[in-house]
């Protein structure tokens, strides 16, 4: 065990996160194992004994406790979590106390799980401040991280390369590079995987085809815009859905964007220039990263566009790479999350050089001082905010919609934050199995079925909380709706 004097390190002042955990003393049951494996499963984290965490308060650790209590730790983590965690442990001095510090780094041989459950049940991830079990389709992204293979390049063998249209793909992308696409180059590219006399077309084909093909397999891969009257999620003034092949989702998004932003005018040296209510270009951008960088893995949860009175927001599904800290944003530091679409829209002319996103959108905003950049991991999500300096209703802080967050709703919160009734909350829970609407009504002691979906149901499929079963056919007599990921989670975090 070594040594570290630095008094009372930075890490101390910030809440518990993704990265961060504290602990008074040694903590009952499986605890400790569940944030090892959490940690080494993420971007690593430090845990560290001898802080109350509410309300804070360095309690320290008698030095006569130190070596008894790292030797436990240790024990502990070899003998529940599998494969091997080796953790870094160190004493940390701050002011005349002392702490106990475990670092665990990202492991190589993801997913890491707690011995005594196994790897389905017994997986375990970070999100926010908590330690959640892994999903299946969190499991299986663990698993391709220790493979090294991204999600958009993963052949889809039960589709049809003939079912796949890349026409307008094949089209558009002629007219920016000259260069015209036939099979062997679709496939060089990633689009399609030959297997034996047969050609699969992969995650990729399928985001960029202009067919139905798309929104059967991913009817989440869009992005939902909306105006919200004054600085709260509860009216809709406007709103719009954009969906299409992905590389052409940026400026439909953009059109509704100037609809529902001002513009005004500013006088300069010889001409009136026109200047709208916040920086185009760095939006544009902000949209670009979101589209490449999301994580389509994840089901039930698209891109979202949101305009108040005192911000623009963007939030993407899927947190930051592991191996890349919030805080080295606009570093120039780039990780690729889809490893076959990034190229391709750099060769659309997307995206410029890689690592530039954040320190293009900080340049564009030096011509707006009254306009602040704000970053975010929110659950399962990255988060982009264009906040008005000085507005009274910007608080500072990651969005208004806190669905699978640690700020999500509470229990005693509902009917707060994302205006969720006790009613909404309760179809959440109903429809962990899929239900058709007329046991939902049933449920509801409701009779007017349109009342019943404007007032209750839209609101959940709008947030990304409740999906139906059959999306390309929304009157279906076989239709039903269940919960998302994202509604689990908040369903959780309301339990919590």
């Amino acid at each position: 065990m070594t040594s570290k004097t630095r008094e009372y390190p930075a890490y101390l002042d910030e809440p518990e996160s993704r990265r961060l955990e504290f602990k008074e003393d040694f903590p009952a049951g499986e605890k400790l194992a569940r944030t090892a494996a959490a940690f080494a499963n993420g971007a690593g984290g430090k845990i560290v004994f001898g802080v109350r965490d509410k309300p804070r308060e360095i309690i320290g650790i008698p030095e006569d406790q130190l070596f008894p209590l790292e030797e436990r730790i240790a024990n502990s983590i070899f003998d529940q979590c599998a494969p091997t965690i080796s953790p870094e442990i160190y004493i940390q001095a701050a002011g005349n106390k002392t702490l106990l510090v475990v670092e665990i780094f990202p492991g190589p041989d993801k997913p890491y799980y707690l011995k005594k459950h196994g790897k389905q049940d017994g997986t375990y991830i970070r999100v926010g401040s908590t330690n959640r079990k892994a999903s299946p389709e969190t499991l299986a992204e663990l698993e391709r991280q220790r493979q090294r293979v991204s999600y958009d390049s993963i052949p889809v063998y039960d589709c049809q390369e003939k079912t796949v249209s890349l026409d307008s793909f094949k089209k558009d992308y002629k007219t920016k590079t000259g260069k015209t696409l036939n099979k062997a180059k679709l496939q060089n590219m990633g689009l399609f995987r030959q297997d034996r006399d047969q050609a699969y077309p992969t995650h990729a084909a399928l985001l960029l085809s202009d067919s139905h093909i798309r929104r059967r397999y991913f009817p989440y891969a869009k992005i939902e815009c909306a105006r919200f009257k004054g600085t709260e999620k509860r009216v809709f003034l406007d709103q719009t859905t954009i969906e299409g092949p992905i590389y052409a989702a940026v400026e439909p998004c953009m059109a509704f964007i100037k609809k529902n932003i001002a513009l005004g005018s500013t006088i300069g040296e010889v001409y009136r220039q026109d200047r709208w209510e916040y920086p185009l270009e760095a939006i544009r951008e902000a949209l670009i990263n979101a589209v490449i960088h999301r994580d389509y893995a994840l089901t039930g949860s698209d891109i979202k566009v949101a305009i108040y009175d005192d911000m623009l927001e963007i939030t993407s599904p899927g947190p930051l790479p592991d191996t890349l800290p919030i805080e080295e944003l606009g570093t120039g530091r780039s990780e690729i999350r889809n490893r076959v679409l990034a190229p391709i829209f750099k060769d659309l002319k997307l995206i410029e050089a890689w690592g530039s996103g954040i320190q293009k959108i900080k340049n564009e905003l030096n011509d707006y001082p009254e306009i602040e950049l704000a970053l975010h991991e929110v659950g399962h999500a990255f988060q982009v905010q264009f906040r008005k300096r000085g507005d009274p209703g910007t608080k500072p802080g990651p969005s208004r919609d806190q669905a699978g967050t640690r700020q999500a709703l509470s229990r005693h919160q509902v009917g707060t934050k994302l205006d969720l009734s006790q009613e909404q909350y309760n179809i959440l829970k109903q429809c962990e199995r899929p239900r058709p609407l007329a046991e939902l009504l049933q449920m509801a002691e409701r009779s007017d079925r349109t009342k019943f979906k404007k007032g209750v149901l839209n609101q959940l499929l709008s947030a990304g909380l409740l999906e139906m079963t059959e999306p390309d056919s929304p009157n279906s007599p076989t239709q039903k709706y269940r919960t998302t990921d994202e509604g689990r989670r908040l369903i959780d975090d309301m339990n919590s």
